[in-house]
């Protein structure tokens, strides 16, 4: 897949150059926003928004700027998440904490959270709840992370936390491009559904690759419990890695149901490729 090409991805990285390109260029902010959001991140989540509002009979181009917002929300968790587990390595290069501090990296995603409620602002009742809510269940879904070496951690914990703590911004990418688009509150809720199905098989993937050791752009101190680690409590290592990869593949599936009952267009056949690629693609 050459996401590189699309045109999506060129309308999103020509965003996030605008906006840093804008910055004043003695300002630290700028010098961390620029290490944060060009270190080499495929822009799945606000792309997904802007084939969803493709999907729903509106053009991209007007949903970029409420792209743009999924994206630095993104950007912002990345930087608390490492804050919290103690991340040294971030898509190859040094974690924004590590590179500039701990608390010039706080504020640098206190920064990037308040410009993306400033860019999704414009797009409505409907598109600015599921932007907030995304954002609360992130945060959420990051204490049951934290929690999760500590206490009795299950399998229905770790499904809560991946829905809250990845899965969200997904459905919030797919629920907001909808709604963009010119879509009601059912078909926006089944984007939405497809998103958090996506997302929740893609934090498996993620997980199963870190369990595995598979990951060399990603290093941080704290390890969380994660699928693989319970599956291993109650079979072998080699079993724990099937049951995961069977619990991904049924995730894609339900997408792939809801994928279907869209008409064939250029946006299903690129969303059916990022589905693919962020999950059954990266498979050991």
């Amino acid at each position: 897949m050459n996401i590189e090409q699309w045109d999506e991805y060129k309308l999103i990285t020509s965003a996030m150059s605008n906006i840093t390109g804008a910055m004043d260029e003695s300002s630290q902010m700028k010098k961390m926003v620029s290490h944060v959001c060009n270190s080499g991140g495929k822009m799945i989540r606000p792309i997904i928004l802007m084939l969803s509002t493709e999907l729903c009979g509106g053009d991209s181009k007007d949903s970029v700027d409420a792209a743009l917002a999924i994206e630095l929300i993104h950007s912002a968790s990345l930087i608390h998440d490492d804050l919290l587990d103690g991340g040294l390595i971030r898509r190859g290069i040094p974690s924004a904490h590590e590179r500039f501090g701990h608390a010039t990296a706080m504020l640098c995603g206190d920064f990037l959270i308040s410009k993306s409620i400033e860019l999704i602002s414009p797009f409505g009742r409907n598109a600015v709840r599921d932007f907030g809510r995304a954002g609360m269940y992130m945060a959420e879904g990051e204490t049951i992370d934290v929690k999760s070496v500590s206490g009795k951690f299950e399998i229905s914990n770790y499904y809560e936390c991946i829905r809250k703590k990845t899965a969200s911004l997904f459905a919030a990418s797919a629920s907001i491009g909808a709604y963009i688009g010119g879509a009601d509150d059912e078909v926006a809720g089944q984007c939405r559904l497809y998103g958090e199905r996506v997302g929740t098989a893609y934090q498996i993937v993620d997980d199963l690759l870190e369990y595995l050791n598979a990951q060399n752009n990603k290093m941080s101190t704290h390890e969380s419990v994660t699928l693989p680690h319970i599956y291993l409590k109650q079979m072998s290592h080699e079993d724990a890695v099937k049951r995961s990869i069977m619990e991904v593949k049924k995730q894609v599936m339900y997408a792939n149901e809801i994928h279907n009952t869209f008409d064939p267009c250029s946006a299903t056949d690129k969303l059916l490729q990022i589905t693919n690629h962020i999950t059954i693609d990266m498979l050991p």
